[in-house]
C-alpha cells in the first residue's frame, strides 16, 4: 500500500504505507488511512513527531527487504518530507489529508 499526503500548502508526498502509518502514530494519530489532520492540530502533532523521532534515533524505518543488500533508510530521513509539509501547513494554516493509493 502507498499513502499520499495532500495539503494546499505543499506538494503531494507519497510513501510506503507501513512508514506512513508509523509516522502518523508518532504524531499521536491513530494511523487510520484515509484521514486528516486539521490545521489547529498540526503544531502539537509536529512537536510530538519531532520528540518521537529524536527518541528513535537512527532506527531503520519499516521497509521491504532490499534484494541488493542496500542499508535501510532511517525513520528520521523518511520523515523529512512530512516534516516539511507539516511546517508549511502550519504556516499557511492548512489542513493535511491522506489516503491510500
Amino acid at each position: 500500500m502507498l499513502v499520499t499526503f495532500r495539503t494546499n500548502a505543499w506538494g503531494n508526498i507519497t510513501m510506503f504505507g507501513d512508514v506512513a502509518v508509523r509516522l502518523l502514530k508518532m504524531m499521536g494519530h491513530s494511523g487510520t488511512v484515509p484521514s486528516a489532520l486539521l490545521a489547529r492540530d498540526i503544531p502539537a502533532a509536529l512537536a510530538r513527531l519531532r520528540r518521537e523521532l529524536a527518541a528513535a534515533g537512527d532506527e531503520p524505518a519499516p521497509a521491504q527487504k532490499d534484494p541488493d543488500g542496500e542499508p535501510p533508510v532511517g525513520i528520521r530521513l523518511r520523515a523529512y518530507p512530512l516534516i516539511e509539509m507539516l511546517e508549511a501547513a502550519e504556516k499557511d494554516e492548512a489542513d493535511i489529508l491522506w489516503s491510500a493509493d
